[in-house]
Order: C-alpha cells, then structure tokens, then sequence
C-alpha cells in the first residue's frame, strides 16, 4: 500500500536514455497522474529556490551562468565523474524533491499516480509507492538517444552510462519490466497489458475532457486508436508543408497529447498539448479554414486549461504560428499575452519555454493560478 492513502503509486524508473518519460506518458494517457522527479531536481536548484545557495557553497559560484542560473552541464560534468560529489548533491536536492513530490500526491485529482525518479530504488521513495515499473534498453540504443537528443558526445553518453549500475539490478527489483526498444507501438503494447494486468479493479479510469460550444463544436482527447486521422488532417491542413505518418503520430504520443476539435464527429481542428514541471504547453495547432476562429479557439482553449489545471499546471504557453499569432484581439479576449522566454518571471516557466519553443512561432502566456503550486521548490 502506497504512503498516500486513496492513491495508487507507480514508481517508474530504469537506467538513463531507457525510455522512462515515454512510458510516463503512456501512464498519463491512460489516466495516470505523472511526476517527474528529475524536472523537479532541477527546479530546486533555479535561483528562485531553496537548493540554489547551498549548491553554489558546496561545488562554487562558476557554475553560474550569464543570467545568474546554475549551469546544469557544468554541474553535471562534476557530479558524473565524482561519486562523492553526487552524493553531495544529492543529498541537497532529494530532500527538496520528496517534499515537492508529497505535496502534489496530496494534492492531485487522480487516484493512480506514476512517479518518474532515475534513483527511486536508492531511497524512501521506493517503499512509497505500491508497484515497481522499470524501463529497460540496449547499450547501444542508449548511446544513440544521448547522443540524438541530448547532444552528447560518444565518450561523454559511455561516461554517463557507465556511472550507473547495471540495469540487471533494477530489473530484479522490478514488479513490471517493459522493454523499449524504440517501437512505439511495441512499448505502449506491454504498457497497456501492464497497466490493465496490475492495476486493481475499479480504479485508473480517465474521463475525456470535453467542452461544447456553439455550431456543434465538441472537443475530446484523443487515443493511439485515432493516429491515421491525426496524421492526415495535419497533412491535408498544412497543404503538405507539414507531412506525418501514423508512425509519427504514434511516436508523438510519447511526448504530448492531442485534443481533438469535432463538428458531428468530423475532425476540424487539434492542437498538441503537454505538461511538463507543472507548465502546459501548446505546441501544435490545426484548424480548418473557415472555422470561425474565435468561437473555434474559445472551446478548444478551455477543454486545455481545464485539463492543465487539474494536472495543477501553475501557466501556459502557447506557440503558435505568425497567421494565427496576428490575431491578437482573440487571444487577448482569451486571457493570452504575448511574451518572450525571458519576460515570463519564474525560471521554471523560462525554462520551459526555452525548451519547448518552435522555431518561428509567436509565444502566448497566461497564469492559470494565482498560488504557485510549489512554492519553496
């Protein structure tokens, strides 16, 4: 039984670059509350919170950068060759982490909750939680994604690897094991059998956000099931400019969500939406030509904030395209302001943008919540 009562725990963990934050995901779309443990590690060290100062005592001031923020590569390039000084870090920053992680246990709305921590097994954490789950992957295939998606060199992805224990060790400690092996397909398969195979009756279910507004305009969340229609709307949309396969699609679906804008069940608009270290973001959105784009966005917009809040979002970004960014009267009747990474205030939210921002878009923000969620974190 989980440390937080009426809740569900999955602890979800595994070796670097195994795929955690897909299956993340995955457990979100089926209805699961999710944490990220590592995104909240480095939200304690931001200027703004309880962990800044004591880093910068412990390992010096050089660490910062221009904008007066710990550089966490610098950072890192000490803490993965020194187990002494990971475990100092560590011992700065869990403590902050676990607080932050109790705090929006309690507070969700949903009664299974997936907590992703890289070291959930080394501490309390692990015997918090009711089950748990370990991503596995070949060597190689790691080495690959260090490399894709974070930029590292080869000797520098080996390096990271292989400060870490075996992955035959939290396999053994594991009550579920899936296996991603870079199919999509394949991963949400065992996630699904997993999810369906493990969970206790009665629990784990997800209502579909929906709103309706005037001429018929449904929104619902879409599932893997609705991949071809995804991926031929933003097709035929984007006048070919922007093709995407099912495949695609389906690999998205380890990184966001689509929320689908339906008149009499025909597919008319979508927009691509996640949340990350409490901030939604919209990164994607399609709509018809001829819609009426006020009314259109109306409906669309609130489904999403009414579903970042209850994932206890504290703002949104929106990134949308110069031809929809020109309408600012619409957006603003919305409660949206135009902003730069820079102009948003918090380092969280900074941050946050500053990862997620297509290239040649137009940024839009509104606070969804007076109270900042975490507040000392």
């Amino acid at each position: 039984m989980s440390a937080w009562p009426g809740k569900y725990v999955i602890g979800l963990t595994g070796n670097i670059a195994t795929g955690k934050s897909v299956v993340r995901k995955m457990l979100e779309h089926l209805g699961a509350y999710g944490i990220d443990a590592d995104a909240l590690a480095h939200r304690a060290i931001a200027k703004d919170a309880p962990g800044y100062q004591p880093v910068l005592a412990s390992f010096g001031t050089w660490l910062l950068n221009p904008e007066g923020q710990i550089d966490r590569t610098r950072l890192g390039k000490i803490v993965f060759s020194d187990p002494e000084a990971l475990a100092l870090l560590e011992a700065i920053v869990h403590p902050l982490v676990r607080q932050a992680i109790d705090l929006l246990v309690r507070h969700a709305s949903q009664d299974v909750v997936v907590i992703e921590a890289i070291k959930l097994l080394e501490g309390p954490l692990r015997h918090a939680c009711d089950k748990i789950w370990v991503t596995t992957s070949p060597t190689e295939l790691q080495l690959r994604r260090l490399q894709l998606k974070r930029g590292l060199s080869a000797e520098i992805a080996r390096q990271r690897i292989a400060a870490q224990p075996p992955q035959s060790q939290k396999i053994e400690a594991a009550d579920v094991v899936i296996q991603n092996d870079d199919s999509f397909e394949a991963t949400w398969q065992q996630v699904l059998t997993a999810w369906k195979r493990t969970l206790p009756e009665g629990i784990g279910g997800r209502s579909q956000p929906a709103s309706a507004g005037r001429g018929g305009l449904l929104v619902e969340r879409a599932g893997p099931r609705q991949v071809e229609e995804i991926a031929e709307f933003v097709t035929q949309i984007s006048k070919g400019r922007r093709t995407m396969t099912p495949e695609e699609v389906m690999a998205a679906f380890g990184e966001k969500a689509f929320m689908l804008l339906k008149i009499d069940e025909r597919l008319v608009g979508l927009a691509g939406w996640q949340v990350e270290n409490l901030v939604a973001r919209v990164s994607d959105l399609y709509l018809e030509p001829g819609l009426a784009l006020g009314e259109a966005v109306r409906v669309l917009m609130k489904t999403i904030e009414d579903a970042s809040r209850e994932l206890q979002s504290e703002a949104l970004l929106l990134f949308l395209p110069p031809y929809l960014g020109r309408h600012a009267a619409v957006w603003d009747a919305l409660g949206y302001t135009t902003r730069s990474p820079q102009e948003l205030g918090f380092s969280a939210w900074e941050e946050a943008a500053l990862e997620s921002m297509p290239v040649g878009t137009v940024m839009f923000f509104k606070q969804l919540r007076k109270d900042r969620v975490l507040k000392p974190v």
